[in-house]
Order: C-alpha cells, then sequence, then structure tokens
C-alpha cells in the first residue's frame, strides 16, 4: 500500500463528526468567496493584474472564481472533496503570498487570516477526506 492510500485510510478512520460541520461551513466561505469574485471582477482583475502576463489575468480570474463556486459547493456536500481541495490549494497559495503579502502582515487584514485559515482547513481535508456525512459516503454506502 503506497503512501496516498494509507493517509487516505488513515483520514477516513480517523474522522470526527464535527470536522463535518467544519467542511460544510469551509464549503460556503468558498462559494460566497466565488459570488463575490463574479459580483466584483474588477476587484479581481486588479488583484491579479499587477502580473502583467496579458491573457492570463483574465483566465485566471475566470478560473479563481469557477473553482471557487464549484469546488465550494461539492467541498460543503463532501462529493471529490480531496480532488476540490487541490484544485483550491493553488489559488489559496496564489492569494497568500501573492495578493495577501503585498497588503501587509496586519492583524488588520482580515482577507490574509481568511486566506490562512482557509488554506489551513483545506490542507486538514485533503487529509482527512469528506467524512461520515458526506456525498461521497453515502455513494460509498449504496455502491455495494
Amino acid at each position: 500500500m503506497n503512501i496516498l492510500n494509507r493517509v487516505e485510510n488513515w483520514g477516513d478512520t480517523h474522522h470526527p463528526a464535527w470536522t463535518d460541520a467544519l467542511r460544510i461551513v469551509l464549503g460556503i466561505i468558498l462559494v460566497l468567496k466565488g459570488v463575490s469574485f463574479i459580483s466584483d471582477t474588477a476587484y479581481l482583475t486588479r488583484l491579479v493584474g499587477g502580473l502583467h502576463f496579458g491573457l492570463f489575468p483574465v483566465i485566471l480570474v475566470h478560473y479563481v472564481a469557477f473553482a471557487h463556486l464549484m469546488g465550494g459547493f461539492l467541498i460543503a456536500v463532501g462529493c471529490l472533496t480531496r480532488l476540490m481541495v487541490l484544485i483550491q490549494l493553488p489559488i489559496l497559495v496564489g492569494a497568500l503570498f501573492f495578493v495577501n503579502i503585498r497588503q501587509g502582515f496586519s492583524p488588520l487584514n482580515s482577507e490574509l487570516w481568511l486566506s490562512v485559515i482557509v488554506l489551513l482547513l483545506l490542507i486538514l481535508f485533503l487529509v482527512i477526506g469528506s467524512g461520515r456525512f458526506s456525498m461521497d459516503e453515502y455513494v460509498k454506502q449504496h455502491a455495494r
């Protein structure tokens, strides 16, 4: 059994029920962030516009909004959780190091703290998976 299978097995067997509520809240936060990106694309374009790559910021804006909307929803319901977390990780690492660092490490920088908390939660759910109250578990139970 390779290391990924062992981590997945450990995560599936060591998953307290309260982490399912935390997963749902994480998914809702990601969906709300995606909605805020869609409603204010000028802000997101300004955030990634400093990269000066031409077409790249436009593609990045659409990727971030779509990934937050779909990924957040699927994380909230617990469907393909680890895959959706993997899709979210580059976004959060980029937000943390390229966007929020420019605004400084201030206790008042709420975007920085939100990014740090969401990144830590994503890493947690990458390891422990979706949990008992999830679509993944429902499919696993009823596929037999």
